[in-house]
């Protein structure tokens, strides 16, 4: 598989998980995404694990729509890659958009794709 090929596998992947951010399917999609010891790293410097990302989309209001700008991928030993991009999230109209650097670690498996690491650094 090329590297392109990879790069708009795993776009398709994180595209999946901001459609579910955006309906009342993000809870499900990435308690099943995520490895059991993965972590999400939010712009805040909260820290959770698998199960309180879980918890947590549970109780969030959905995501209206997003963007993902600047993708690109680096590959972590035979079988990880880190999906990086500027991605933009909008909750209503009304609202400032959030803007970050995204960045979505990966771990091929037999399984399919799983989501080891996601974290986010805000963008002034």
């Amino acid at each position: 598989m090329t590297d392109t090929e990879l790069l708009n596998e795993l776009l398709e992947v994180e595209r999946r998980g901001w459609d579910a951010l955006c309906s009342s399917e993000a809870a499900d999609f990435y308690g099943a995404l995520m490895t059991d010891d993965a972590v999400m790293v939010l712009a805040d410097g909260t820290v959770l694990d698998r199960a309180e990302v879980v918890t947590a989309l549970r109780h969030s209001p959905p995501w209206h729509a997003f963007d993902i700008d600047d993708p690109r991928l680096v590959r972590v030993g035979a079988d990880g890659y880190v999906l990086v991009y500027v991605g933009t999230a909008y909750r209503e109209v009304a609202e400032p958009a959030f803007r970050g650097a995204m960045a979505s670690t990966y771990l091929r498996t037999p399984q399919g794709w799983r989501l080891t690491c996601y974290q986010q650094t805000p963008l002034r």
